[in-house]
C-alpha cells in the first residue's frame, strides 16, 4: 500500500482528542477514516466573514453582529428565559437563551462588547436571535473574522458542528502537510478531460470556500469545483460499469439454442397473441442465451406490457438445455402469481415448478431444497429465500430478477453467484435477465445501466383501453363512493388504496381498517375486503385469492398491491391522498386496473391542501397513460433517484453527484471512462476505490 493510501485509510480515532465517545458518534454518520472525513461534504454554508450592521439585517438570514450589551435580565413567563439587548449604534436586537447556566448568565454584563452569530427572527419590536453562537470580547482587541465560508455538515446528536469542523480541518491540514512534505498528493494528479484541478483541491475548496465565493452558486450545486467532483464520481461509476461489462464478456456461459418446434407448442398454448414488441425482445434475449458469453440484459416495459410471458418464453430455451431457472420477485403475492402463470404457460412441457418463500416451511421446505439440489425442480420461483445459504442449485442457467430496483445489490449478486462455476479467470456464470415496470428515459438508462444490454417492450397488448383518470377533492367522497358502487354493481371490481404520511405498516393498517369499515357501512350490499402490510404472507395470499374469485367486490388496500398483481375484472381504482405519492408510484398503482378489455378508471383523491408540485403530478396522470412520458416528466420534476430506485440512491450512495442536476455530465463521464479503460486501467481502479463503497463488485448485479 502506498503512503498516500495509508494516510487516507488512517483512523479518525488516531487524532488527538478523538476518544471512544466521539469515535462512536462519528461512526453513527459513517465516518471512520481520513478518507471518509474528506468526502463528508457540507450540505450548506453560512457566511461569518463580515459583520452586518443591525439596521441591515434581513428576516431569516444568517448574520454576524457586534455591539454593546445594553441590558440583561431573566424573565419568568411560560419558560425561564435569559434576555439581552445589544446595540451597535445603528439599531438594536434581542438575544434569547431558553437553556442557560448561572456561569453563562454571569458572562453577560451591561456595557460588555459581544459578537453573535445566528438567524435573525422577527420579534415584537426588533429582530431576535435564539441561542446564537457568541463571544465576549474587548472592543479594542477584536478576534479576527473567519476568512472562509463556514461549512454546515450532516451530523448527529452529541457531535456539534464545531467539533466536526475541527476534526475535518485537522484531517485536511494533515493531508496538506503530507502532500507538502512527501511531495505526493492524496489523490492521483492525472486530470480528467476538462479538469483544471485535482479532486483533492476541489474537496479542500468545498470544505472551506473563500469568502468571495458566491453562496447561491454553491447552494445550486453549479460551482465548477462541485462539477469537477461530480464528473469524477460519475466517471468512476461508468468505469466500474464498463469494466464489469468487459469482465462479463470475458466469462463464458453454456450456449443454449432455440427449438422452434417447442416454441410453437408454447405459443399455441397461450390464449393470446404476443405483440411485435414482445417478439422482438424475445429474439434479443434468445440471441444472448445462444451465445457463449453470459447474458446481462435489462428489459423494461410499461405496466401491463407483458414482460412476464417474455421471461417464461425465454426460460423455455434454458430449460430445454437441461438448466435451471430462478425467478426472484419482491413480494410473495407476485411470486405466487408468477408460479401460477408459469404453470399454465409451460404446462405442455411438464416441468417441475416450485415456490420457495416464507410460507413454505418445515419438511416441505427441506423437500424443496433437495429437489432443487438434485435437479428434480427445474423452475424455482420465490422471494429473498432464493439466495439463502441452504439453497443449492443443481445447474443454474438463468436468473430472472423482477422489479429489480426492489432488491439490493448484495441480494442480486448473491443469487447470481449461486450458479458460478470455474476459476476466477474464466468463470462459467448464469445468464441474468432483470426486469422493471418503471420506465426509464433512454438516455438516462444507457448511462446508468451501461453494464447491461437494453430491451424495451414499448407496446401494450391489443384490446387494452386507456385508463381514464380523474381527480376529486376528498370533500366529494360521497360522489366517488356512488361512482364505485355503480361500476361494481355492473359486475366489476374495485381497489380502494389508502396512503399515509407515516412510513409505518401499523399506521397504514389502522387507517385501512377504518376506511374498510366506513365503506362497508356506505355500501352494505357489496363485499369489502382488506389487505395491508401487517397481514402475514398467507393471509395476504388468501385475500388476493378471494378477490380474484370475486368473493370480494371492493378491496381496501395499502400500497402492497403496487407491483404485479393481475385481476382482469378490477376496472376501477381509488387512490386516497394521491398528492402524497410520486408520479412513478401513482403510475404503478394505476397499472393494477385496465388489465382486460373493459373500460377502466382511476380516481385520484386529494386532501384540503394541494401544492403546485402535487397539482402538476395530478395533471400529468390525467393527460397520459404512457409510462415513458411520465418517466420524462418525473425526471424533470423529481430527479433520477426516484426513477432509478436503489441502484443509484441506495446501493451506490453517490457522495457528490446527482443524476438529475448532473445529467449533462453523463455523456462526458462515459467518454472519460472509455478512454481510461483503454489507456489507463490502473487509474480507473484508483478512482473506483476512491468513490465507490464496494469497489467494482456491485455492478455485476
Amino acid at each position: 500500500m502506498t503512503k498516500k493510501n495509508t494516510e487516507l485509510n488512517s483512523l479518525l480515532s488516531s487524532l488527538p482528542g478523538v476518544g471512544p465517545k466521539i469515535t462512536q458518534k462519528l461512526r453513527n454518520i459513517n465516518l471512520s477514516t481520513f478518507k471518509d472525513a474528506l468526502f463528508h461534504l457540507p450540505y450548506r454554508y453560512v457566511d461569518r466573514t463580515k459583520v452586518t450592521k443591525i439596521c441591515n439585517l434581513n428576516l431569516n438570514d444568517y448574520a454576524v453582529i457586534e455591539g454593546e450589551i445594553e441590558s440583561v435580565g431573566v424573565v419568568f413567563s411560560k419558560r425561564r428565559t435569559l434576555i439581552c439587548r445589544i446595540s451597535d449604534n445603528y439599531g438594536s436586537v434581542i438575544i434569547r437563551f431558553y437553556k442557560f447556566s448561572n456561569s453563562q448568565k454571569s458572562q453577560f454584563i451591561k456595557g460588555a462588547y459581544i459578537r453573535c452569530f445566528g438567524i435573525a427572527h422577527r420579534g415584537k419590536s426588533s429582530f431576535e436571535f435564539y441561542h446564537p453562537e457568541y463571544s465576549i470580547m474587548e472592543k479594542n482587541n477584536l478576534k479576527p473574522l473567519d476568512t472562509t465560508l463556514s461549512p454546515i455538515y450532516p451530523t448527529t446528536i452529541g457531535l456539534s458542528q464545531n467539533k466536526l469542523r475541527d476534526i475535518i480541518k485537522r484531517v485536511l491540514d494533515h493531508l496538506c502537510q503530507t502532500q507538502t512534505n512527501a511531495n505526493v498528493k492524496p489523490f492521483n494528479s492525472e486530470k480528467l478531460i476538462l479538469n483544471q484541478f485535482s479532486s483533492y483541491e476541489a474537496l479542500k475548496f468545498l470544505h472551506n470556500p473563500p469568502s468571495n465565493t458566491d453562496l447561491s452558486v454553491l447552494e445550486s450545486r453549479s460551482h465548477p469545483m462541485q462539477k469537477i467532483l461530480s464528473l469524477e464520481e460519475l466517471t468512476a461509476y461508468q468505469v466500474s460499469l464498463l469494466s464489469e461489462r468487459k469482465t462479463i464478456k470475458s466469462h463464458t456461459s453454456k450456449p443454449m439454442f432455440r427449438d422452434l418446434k417447442s416454441e410453437g407448442i408454447f405459443l399455441n398454448n397461450l390464449n393470446f397473441k404476443m405483440t411485435s414488441a414482445q417478439t422482438r425482445v424475445v429474439k434479443e434475449i434468445a440471441d444472448d442465451i445462444s451465445s457463449i458469453n453470459p447474458m446481462h440484459r435489462l428489459v423494461q416495459g410499461d405496466v401491463g406490457s407483458g414482460k412476464t410471458v417474455v421471461a417464461a418464453f425465454c426460460s423455455l430455451q434454458v430449460l430445454l438445455s437441461k438448466k435451471q431457472v430462478a425467478i426472484m420477485a419482491p413480494t410473495e403475492i407476485l411470486a405466487e402469481q408468477h408460479r401460477l402463470n408459469f404453470l399454465e404457460w409451460l404446462s405442455p412441457f411438464k416441468y417441475q415448478i416450485d415456490l420457495l418463500s416464507s410460507k413454505v416451511k418445515g419438511k416441505l421446505r427441506e423437500k424443496v431444497y433437495r429437489k432443487i439440489e438434485d435437479g428434480r425442480t427445474q423452475v424455482i420461483i420465490g422471494t429473498h429465500a432464493l439466495f439463502q445459504e441452504n439453497v443449492k442449485y443443481n445447474s443454474l442457467g438463468l436468473v430472472i430478477i423482477d422489479e429489480q430496483h426492489r432488491f439490493g445489490v448484495n441480494q442480486r449478486l448473491t443469487l447470481l453467484k449461486k450458479g458460478f462455476n470455474g476459476t476466477n479467470n474464466c468463470k462459467i456464470i448464469p445468464n441474468q435477465l432483470v426486469m422493471t415496470a418503471t420506465p426509464i428515459p433512454r438516455t438516462l438508462a444507457m448511462s446508468a445501466y451501461a453494464d447491461l444490454d437494453f430491451s424495451v417492450i414499448d407496446e401494450l397488448p391489443p384490446g387494452r383501453q386507456p385508463i381514464k383518470t380523474s381527480v376529486f377533492s376528498d370533500q366529494k367522497r360521497d360522489e366517488v363512493i356512488k361512482k364505485i358502487q355503480d361500476i361494481v354493481i355492473q359486475g366489476n371490481q374495485a381497489y380502494w388504496v389508502c396512503t399515509l404520511i407515516e412510513e409505518s405498516d401499523a399506521f397504514e393498517a389502522e387507517a385501512a381498517k377504518v376506511i374498510s369499515s366506513e365503506l362497508q357501512l356506505q355500501m352494505p350490499a357489496l363485499s369489502i375486503g382488506l389487505i395491508h402490510g401487517k397481514l402475514k404472507a398467507k393471509e395476504k395470499l388468501d385475500v388476493m385469492d378471494r378477490f380474484k374469485r370475486k368473493d370480494i367486490n371492493v378491496l381496501v388496500a395499502t400500497t402492497v398491491i403496487e407491483v404485479g398483481v393481475d385481476v382482469p375484472d378490477a376496472t376501477v381504482m381509488v387512490i386516497e391522498n394521491a398528492e402524497r405519492l410520486g408520479l412513478s408510484q401513482l403510475h404503478q398503482l394505476r397499472g393494477r386496473v385496465g388489465r382486460g378489455s373493459k373500460p377502466s378508471y382511476c380516481i385520484l383523491m386529494y386532501g384540503k391542501k394541494l401544492s403546485q408540485l402535487s397539482r402538476q403530478r395530478m395533471e400529468i396522470m390525467r393527460e397520459t397513460n404512457d409510462g415513458f412520458k411520465i418517466a420524462e416528466k418525473d425526471l424533470a420534476m423529481r430527479g433520477a433517484g426516484e426513477i432509478l430506485g436503489t441502484r443509484q440512491t441506495g446501493d451506490i450512495g453517490f457522495k457528490i453527484a446527482d443524476l438529475s442536476a448532473d445529467a449533462s455530465l453523463l455523456p462526458l463521464a462515459q467518454q472519460n471512462a472509455e478512454e481510461i479503460i483503454e489507456n489507463n486501467p490502473d487509474y480507473g481502479q484508483k478512482i473506483i476505490n476512491n468513490w465507490l463503497p464496494k469497489g467494482n463488485e456491485f455492478s455485476l448485479a
